[in-house]
């Protein structure tokens, strides 16, 4: 199998560097989806229901994206049958050749950080046999505990040729509140940011980037253009862009020379582009990914 950066790299290649993210909420799900269930075990509902609507999205963006990002969390609310149907979900995109980023920004410790990386993508092994649990292409992971609480995800990673995506400057309003704090006297994402140089460093493939990639929000230009610079053999995760208000223009620093170094993710703006009551829902979903992936190749 060729690397985690490198099958990336191809993706992006052929459909640009749009990222959907599906984040499922039940109210603002189609109606025409609701009604379907109306007599649905309430247990199931909101599973089924993000089921049905995340398989749709997946056929629909499909020529427009080749990186899809699954919210883990609001398939979680949905309880047991929540995380049996994102465990379809995930499946799903890749018999479609889409690549995936489980968004759970896992962050643990020896045991625990290892049962998590191989939840992620190895598998559970029992008595010699592994099962795939999520089988995700990659993951989004916070390194505040530091080193120790990386590497088993590095570990799990390069032995499944998978990819990891670290928290370096986020998206959110509050994300200064630590990550900007002057230590040895720079910001604290950058000393992330160095960290993550270090271990990407290894895994760089044919593509000229590696397989640790950085996550850089797409509302702080400023530090997207610093940290490109900083880290020109890092795939950047860069949300933000759409709903949270970071525009194309905005996210162009964020890209190498060649076109690759970045996927940029949409959620609420290509997912949920219509008022729940929409008939032709779908037809806007394809208006918003084509739009988006047009205004990210130009």
């Amino acid at each position: 199998m060729a690397s985690f950066a490198d099958r990336l790299a191809d993706a992006v290649r052929r459909k640009g560097p749009l990222c959907v993210g599906i984040d499922p909420r039940w109210e603002m799900l189609p109606k025409a989806i609701r009604d379907r269930l109306r007599d649905a075990p309430l247990e199931e509902k909101a599973a089924v229901g993000f089921w049905e609507f995340g398989r749709k999205v997946l056929e629909l963006v499909r020529p427009f994206a080749g990186v899809v990002k699954p919210q883990a969390a609001f398939f979680e609310l949905a309880g047991p049958k929540g995380l049996e149907f994102l465990q379809l979900l995930l499946r799903e995109a890749r018999l479609m050749d889409l690549v995936t980023i489980l968004d759970a920004k896992r962050g643990d410790i020896a045991s625990t950080a290892t049962a998590y990386a191989d939840a992620a993508f190895a598998g559970c092994t029992i008595e010699g046999k592994t099962v795939p649990v999520w089988d995700a292409d990659s993951l989004t992971i916070n390194p505040y505990l530091g080193r120790d609480a990386v590497e088993p995800f590095l570990s799990a990673a390069k032995a499944a040729d998978r990819g990891v995506f670290v928290l370096v400057r986020t998206s959110n309003p509050g994300a200064g509140l630590f990550q900007d704090l002057v230590c040895d006297g720079k910001p604290v994402y950058r000393h992330v940011a160095d960290a993550v140089a270090n271990w990407n460093a290894p895994t760089v493939g044919a593509c000229g980037l590696g397989d640790v990639g950085a996550v850089v929000g797409a509302t702080h230009p400023a530090e997207l253009r610093e940290l490109r610079a900083a880290l020109p053999g890092v795939w950047f995760l860069v949300p933000g862009y759409g709903a949270q208000g970071g525009t194309a223009a905005d996210v162009k620093a964020a890209y190498l020379p060649n076109g690759l170094g970045a996927v940029v993710n949409s959620s609420r703006g290509v997912t949920f582009p219509f008022h729940p009551d929409d008939p032709d829902w779908e037809l806007k979903v394809v208006a918003a990914a084509q739009k988006a992936a047009a205004e990210l190749r130009a």
